[in-house]
């Protein structure tokens, strides 16, 4: 551990999604924005070794690091703000903590001691909390803690920040992220759920040192002092954390605040410069004030819980913005689009991205939309499952193999164009032992992929059990679909496009995981400007 690292512990009370994420990364794009050096971590209560085996409905996408972590979307939002990569040390689950114990029970470590939550528990969480200052000398890790206070769950995390609070008594700082409700049958704000959440923390011995109140109306001075008075807290340390339009406006809110301030003198840190938030405010502008508007259809099989396809959306985003265009993303569930009203739900749009996935549901609606995307000429976009959608359907509506499908859906398919990857064969777990993490691409020059890249090597994200069934691809070249991508160690065929349709690309790596607000992806930026021609060509 840096011997100047500070840390800084955000946590929630009253209700769950007040937005501890989006808190934790708009100070930490403030302080970088300063000159520090910072990271966040996120805490993850749940005994889950990680998100990779829950059902989106239960936790929204699951994000994968370069490093191959499956982790909470939480860490997509790190690198969207901050423009630096997360690791499997960024997100840690009370699952992954309770395994290094018992393991170590295991070996011997404990030397044939009674394991216990206290000492054994909390100082696993202190070492990985600290672990990414040993990594990397950062001058901040922020360590986002999920649930709320009072959670039966938390508890092991709330211990293990009063230790280190103790420990580390000046280089520790705590933010509590609480809630402050409008009851429009009285006419007023109510803060009484923040100070019941602040007694419940103090309960457990830890005192926030920053209040950051989720409201919907301003918090006039007043009110401030009364909350500060009841909760031991200085009265320019409760923030108002007010709802915003998007999540890229809540670093501003929160600079108007004077929240980064704030935490550096409470760490005994120079303020240095203002944020230079210049970059940050001109994709503001461009995000409110955009020169055109596009349709997108979105097509998946979660798409009740739009978290589920929380990169690609925001993806869509910073391509939107990168083109001055506002994109209407029209969320359609592929269980409900059949070849007979697949040209009513399309045929507004000016482009059809048809997201990840796994399992049977909804592989019929993805074929026929993909089907209309290629005959109509419309701009596609398949991502992973999307992409070997479009293999299906050029095989069997090109190729003329009716029966063509995935062995992950028809595992006795005489025409096999998806295939099982040699290596996930012998897998009987499912959690960690996909294809997971960050790998190198080689582009064919003169692809459309190759241009919006502009390079010929690549490296992306995966998250994949099954591949292109490389027996076929002399066929599909042939018929004008072509392998564009290829890993050059195993062969994996890692992008596909049809050279004569304005712009049909399929990856079966997940691009939207590397899109930030400084940087957004190519390939996002090239679909919406190809959307953008449709709709300028066909009206």
């Amino acid at each position: 551990m840096s011997n100047n690292t500070k840390f800084i512990f955000v946590t929630g009370g009253v209700t769950s999604s007040l937005g501890k994420g989006i808190v934790s990364a708009s100070l930490a794009k403030l302080l970088q924005s300063r000159g520090y050096s910072v990271t966040i971590q996120k805490l993850d209560p749940y005994i889950n070794i990680d998100p990779g085996t829950l059902n989106p409905y239960e936790h929204g996408e699951c994000y994968v690091t370069d490093d191959g972590a499956e982790t909470d979307l939480d860490l997509g939002h790190y690198e969207r703000f901050l423009n630096v990569p997360t690791s499997q040390a960024n997100n840690i689950t009370t699952g992954r903590i309770y395994k290094n114990v018992i393991e170590k029970e295991r070996r011997g470590d404990y030397l044939g001691k009674t394991v216990q939550v206290i000492p054994h528990i909390t100082n696993e969480i202190k070492e990985r909390i600290k672990e990414l200052s040993e990594q990397y000398p950062y001058d901040i890790v922020i360590t986002e803690i999920g649930g709320t206070v009072g959670d039966i769950e938390s508890l092991p995390y709330i211990e293990a920040v009063r230790q280190m609070m103790w420990e580390l008594e000046d280089d520790c700082l705590v933010i509590h992220l609480t809630l402050i409700p409008y009851l429009s049958a009285a006419g007023e704000l109510k803060t009484k759920p923040t100070q019941h959440s602040v007694k419940a923390l103090l309960e457990l011995g830890v005192q926030p040192d920053v209040l950051c109140c989720r409201t919907e109306h301003p918090l006039d001075f007043e009110l401030r002092k009364k909350i500060a008075r009841f909760t031991n807290v200085t009265i320019n340390a409760v923030i108002e954390a007010r709802d915003a339009s998007t999540i890229y406006e809540v670093p501003l809110f929160l600079q108007a605040e004077e929240l980064d301030s704030v935490v550096l003198d409470k760490l005994g840190l120079s303020k240095g410069n203002p944020p230079n938030l210049d970059h940050w405010k001109e994709f503001l502008d461009k995000l409110n004030n955009p020169t055109f508007e596009i349709n997108i259809a979105l097509i998946g099989k979660y798409v009740e819980l739009k978290d589920s396809y929380k990169s690609i959306t925001e993806a869509i985003i910073h391509g939107g913005v990168a083109n001055n265009a506002k994109i209407k993303v029209h969320w359609i569930q592929s269980e409900n689009v059949t070849a007979k009203n697949v040209q009513e739900l399309l045929t507004e749009m000016h482009g059809i991205l048809v997201a990840p996935g796994f399992g049977s549901r909804g592989i019929a609606g993805k074929i026929e939309a993909i089907r209309f995307a290629r005959e109509t000429g419309v701009p596609f976009f398949g991502i992973c499952l999307g992409m070997q959608c479009a293999v299906i359907e050029f095989a069997r509506n090109v190729l003329g193999l009716s029966d063509a499908h995935t062995t992950e859906i028809d595992p006795d398919s005489k025409h096999p164009v998806i295939s099982m990857m040699e290596g996930q064969k012998k897998q009987s777990n499912f959690g960690g032992t996909m294809r997971l993490g960050g790998f190198s691409c080689q582009l064919k020059p003169g692809s459309k992929i190759y241009r919006a890249y502009q390079s010929d090597q690549i490296r992306e994200r995966h998250r994949h059990r099954y591949e292109f069934n490389n027996d076929y691809l002399a066929a599909f070249e042939k018929s004008g679909m072509t392998g564009i991508g290829k890993n050059m160690e195993s062969g994996l065929i890692e992008a596909i496009e049809i050279s004569n349709h304005p712009w049909f690309i399929g990856v079966q790596y997940h691009p939207e995981y590397k899109s930030t607000v400084v940087n957004p992806h190519p390939l996002f930026v090239s679909f919406i400007q190809a959307a953008l021609q449709q709709k300028s060509t066909n009206g």
